[in-house]
């Protein structure tokens, strides 16, 4: 998502919309599909630069091009998720591990939306409909459960697993990246744990997820606001939007807080693009959806 993929995959939107050929652009963002399926590969898996960004932009792409089905296959569809569970169980054996699926980015077990389970599982409940039931039942719940376990008393999430500093609480790394897994894995199995972790997520942010560190997507306000919005698509209960509303009226000063300036000020996911995209998300709260995430 944040190499050459995200930028191709903008691009063929942009032409789509203008009614201009985008093939080209769309052959090449295809041309990776090979290496990705390739456990040998070394790619990671999580969001931000793997296999569930990858999957992630065929979803999106599918769901805003009408025709694309038999240029994004559901057999290419298939062969990235089972490239993602392969990757899992492989990871698991190699560490000897009690989970289904072990997914680490530099070594490390990230639990978060950017590059950990958090954003991994959640790409995966997003391709539901292309997951067989065992992989379900034996692979994927199964490792949910044993994350979900890892939510702190506060309601927060460890940046990786076995850490016990409750600090972050940020899109990438703690509950606010969470939240989407949690709704989702709601909707699926429509077992309470999974709201009443996600709600208590929810709250913690609440009470916590002001941020210093700027208005950003990826570890700003906004970006922790937008967990209050899926909350609300997911419960119908307007307690969610008012708290979005309230973290919006925040960053509306913007500047006055004392926040650092990010390093890249005007980008989307740490800068100005992703707060003003925020702003104009929330006036249709329904349709809201964290860009280059949700779908």
């Amino acid at each position: 998502m944040c190499g050459e993929i995200g930028v191709l995959a903008t691009a063929t939107l942009i032409y789509h919309y203008q009614n201009k050929d985008y093939g080209q652009l769309l052959r090449n963002i295809l041309s990776f599909h090979p290496n990705v399926c390739c456990i040998e590969s070394n790619l990671p898996d999580e969001v931000l630069y793997g296999r569930a960004g990858y999957l992630y932009t065929l979803l999106f792409l599918r769901s805003k091009i009408p025709n694309l089905h038999s240029t994004i296959t559901d057999h290419m569809i298939r062969q990235v998720i089972c490239a993602i569970l392969d990757s899992g169980k492989k990871t698991s054996q190699n560490l000897h591990s009690k989970w289904p699926l072990t997914y680490v980015w530099h070594d490390k077990p990230y639990v978060g939306g950017a590059h950990g389970y958090g954003g991994i599982l959640y790409m995966l409940l997003e391709a539901v409909e292309h997951i067989g039931s065992e992989e379900l039942v034996n692979l994927i719940r199964p490792t949910l459960d044993m994350i979900v376990d890892q939510q702190f008393s506060s309601g927060n999430f460890p940046p990786c697993l076995g850490e016990t500093d409750d600090k972050l609480l940020h899109w990438c790394h703690g509950g606010p990246g969470l939240v989407y897994l949690l709704a989702t894995a709601e909707s699926i199995f429509n077992d309470g744990k999974y709201l009443q972790a996600a709600l208590k997520a929810g709250n913690d942010i609440w009470q916590r997820g002001l941020l210093r560190k700027g208005y950003g997507l990826c570890h700003g306000t906004t970006g922790n606001a937008y967990a209050f919005l899926r909350l609300y698509r997911l419960t119908n209960d307007e307690r969610h939007l008012h708290r979005a509303i309230k973290f919006t009226e925040w960053c509306c000063h913007y500047g006055q807080h004392g926040c650092r300036t990010p390093d890249r000020p005007y980008s989307l996911m740490e800068g100005m693009a992703g707060t003003l995209y925020f702003f104009l998300d929330i006036i249709n709260p329904f349709e809201a959806r964290f860009p280059a995430f949700q779908l």
